[in-house]
């Protein structure tokens, strides 16, 4: 193999994970035209298929699967020792993979993640949010962002500030036209905004007041999957949206939307940072790290 065979390996186990010439391409920084020839030299010079290609999937060939086997502990223990060496480094740079929910990253975009390449331009952070819980050190990642009951035992969690809780929010003109619910089950009587779930189920809106939970499976005239989109149509008076309270802060602060039912909207558990232990963590992910730990307790204080 040349002397690219490093960048090379790298490419056939982002693919085999991902299952995706786009993500790994994504992920890897390339072109999917420039990953597939890449793919297409290795092939040549192994001279089997690794990948069983379509318009619609990739998988393993045998082939490909035997030589994934045995290619990742090996390519693991030189990213290892690079990792080592590079942990020596003084200055932090090189890339920081993050996976994350779009909620979660949108509340520490600003605050933590602009400040930190602020204040370490050399460093690269690759964020990818989704809705689906990732193993993400089986996906390649750094670090992942989730709540805290959704942090896996075996992970380093770092609490990102104080508990979060939910915000059922209107504009001031539609409470006017229509009336405020004073009780979950009120909300039946009223337009609201759904919300899909990654499954593509409808997600029901949770309550709880006293130790008592309440669940209600809304009606409205619109279903959406992400937050930012079902802001807009809040503010335009379609209806009664649920949201995470730091989403739409401002928009309460400011008068623009009314939020109801706080009571039935106690603080849940805080999002955490969390990453599993390692021996050689690179100056980069050492100084993101600290700089999380101590956002997290300045959180926690406000």
């Amino acid at each position: 193999m040349s002397r690219q065979g490093l960048v090379e390996l790298e490419a056939v186990l982002a693919i085999a994970a991902r299952g995706s010439f786009r993500s790994a391409a994504l992920e890897l920084g390339l072109s999917t035209t420039a990953l597939s020839n890449l793919i297409g030299k290795v092939e040549r010079q192994l001279g089997v298929r690794l990948f069983n290609r379509t318009t619609r999937s990739v998988s393993l060939t045998d082939a490909g699967r035997t030589f994934v086997e045995q290619v990742s502990p090996a390519l693991r223990d030189i990213q290892d020792a690079m990792a080592a060496v590079r942990s020596q480094q003084d200055t932090p740079s090189g890339t920081l993979r993050i996976n994350a929910f779009a909620s979660g990253a949108r509340e520490i975009l600003a605050p933590l993640i602009l400040n930190f390449l602020r204040r370490y331009p050399q460093v690269h952070i690759y964020l990818v949010t989704e809705g689906r819980i990732v193993d993400i050190v089986a996906e390649g990642f750094d670090l992942g962002l989730r709540t805290f009951d959704l942090v896996p035992s075996d992970m380093i969690a770092v609490p990102l500030g104080a508990p979060r809780s939910f915000a059922v929010v209107a504009t001031p003109s539609y409470f006017d036209g229509h009336g405020r619910p004073s009780v979950p089950p009120d909300l039946l009587r009223h337009p609201c905004l759904r919300i899909r779930l990654p499954n593509g189920a409808p997600y029901r809106w949770h309550f709880e007041k006293d130790g008592n939970p309440v669940q209600v499976e809304v009606q409205g005239p619109i279903t959406l999957d992400e937050a930012t989109l079902a802001r807009v149509a809040a503010l335009d008076g379609i209806g009664i949206g649920f949201f995470m309270e730091a989403d739409v802060r401002d928009d309460i602060a400011a008068g623009r939307l009314e939020r109801i039912l706080e009571d039935w909207t106690p603080a849940t558990v805080p999002i955490c940072l969390y990453y599993p232990g390692r021996k050689n963590p690179s100056a980069a992910f050492r100084a993101f790290v600290e700089m999380a730990r101590a956002f997290g307790r300045q959180s926690a204080m406000i």
